[in-house]
């Protein structure tokens, strides 16, 4: 990590106020919004089900970040993310009705999910494949530690001044950082000077495990706190205490993630984090204590970070640096085509047959993934062919 500071140090910054900026808005709005959701506007399961779909349609579009990337820097699109992620939340805290609740969600949404390819992309195309799975786990306890940051302003604001007072608030601090960014982005930044739009049959075994993830995970975020909201009147306070745990743990987790994959691999890190979704899933079904559940909660935050392991598995197969953008967007469209129905499907299994049908889907979903990812190879592993053993020219051109 020093060598690549000193290599990189404005990038690095950069980087840094990003993902610092992009965790503390979006863990005060996802650690409220269940609650805000409920109290101000009395959707039900299915409402939320909508909600959590319409907010996922971000995720499918970004597959356009690979054109914009042929004409526009990562960086610029980073910072103009953070610019709609503050904008969406600000809106939230205005929202009366459902309709308005749902536009707002889906301005916020698109932020989020541009975000997180074109900064991932940055980090891999600088990042040296050794020093990668380090790299991005720093980069992500720094955004875990933002998170836990934003969690104890829910708790010293949220009673004094209200939901929308707290939203309006947030909103403005990302606006104004994301402009702020803007200026920050200019200049090459050492990145390759161009980008390739273009999608390999030897990636299939990212491709598939993009969109289990999508699937799954996407019942986590949706059903699992609003079953502790909903079924046992968990109050925002309690919450936001919740997401603290999670941000603490992961601050330091999230270092040893990447030191792990360095380790043992791509493959190893995937299918313990795969297998142990199976009990978490279960437990949402069936267990009652809700100090159970709180645990839960916190181990499917860490067992989510695991997901690093797909980030460098891309950059150790990719054909060239200049492919990893477009495929990181891929990544992203892939694992929502899922999660657009996914929350709505689940919420109305919930109304119909009850709140144990969304998490066992997801015992179902976590089985197969367990399955698909002994099929990773990385090329120290199993040589320069890729995990498919297609030759590295035959692709898809965008």
């Amino acid at each position: 990590m020093r060598d690549f500071f000193h290599r990189n140090r404005r990038l690095f910054v950069f980087l840094v106020v990003a993902n610092f900026l992009l965790q503390f808005g979006h863990q005060i709005w996802q650690a409220t919004f269940n609650n805000f959701a409920v109290e101000r506007i009395g959707i039900g399961p299915d409402a939320v089900g909508w909600i959590q779909s319409v907010r996922e349609i971000p995720g499918l579009l970004v597959i356009g970040l690979a054109l914009l990337a042929l004409f526009f820097s990562e960086l610029r699109i980073i910072a103009a993310s953070i610019v709609l992620l503050g904008a969406g939340i600000l809106l939230t805290g205005q929202a009366t009705t459902v309709p308005m609740l749902l536009a707002a969600t889906l301005v916020m949404s698109t932020g989020f999910h541009f975000f997180g390819p074109a900064a991932n992309s940055v980090l891999m195309m600088t990042a040296e494949k050794t020093e990668a799975p380090r790299a991005l786990g720093w980069m992500r306890a720094i955004a875990a530690g933002a998170g836990a940051i934003g969690t104890i302003v829910i708790l010293v604001l949220v009673d004094r001044i209200g939901y929308p007072a707290l939203f309006l608030s947030t909103g403005v601090v990302l606006i104004v950082g994301g402009v702020a960014l803007f200026r920050m982005g200019s200049g090459g930044h050492k990145l390759p000077p161009r980008r390739k739009a273009r999608f390999r049959r030897r990636y299939w075994v990212f491709y598939v495990l993009s969109f289990l993830a999508g699937s799954r995970r996407h019942i986590l975020t949706t059903f699992a706190p609003f079953l502790l909201v909903r079924n046992f009147q968990v109050a925002v306070q309690v919450m936001a205490i919740l997401y603290l745990v999670n941000s603490l743990i992961n601050a330091y987790a999230h270092q040893l993630i990447g030191k792990a994959i360095v380790r043992i691999g791509e493959r190893w890190i995937l299918t313990i984090a795969y297998a142990a979704l199976i009990p978490v899933f279960l437990g949402y079904a069936y267990v009652a204590n809700l100090w159970i559940l709180f645990a839960l909660f916190a181990i499917d935050s860490v067992l989510f970070s695991l997901n690093a392991g797909l980030t460098t598995y891309i950059q150790k197969i990719a054909v060239s640096p200049e492919e990893l953008t477009s495929n990181m967007a891929a990544q992203q469209a892939i694992g929502h085509i899922a999660a657009v129905f996914m929350p709505a499907f689940g919420g109305v299994m919930w109304a119909l047959l009850g709140p144990r049908v969304p998490f066992l889907i997801g015992v179902g979903i976590a089985v197969i993934s367990v399955i698909f990812a002994q099929c990773v190879r990385t090329p120290s592993s199993a040589g320069s062919a890729g995990p498919s053993g297609i030759p590295e020219g035959e692709g898809v051109r965008v």
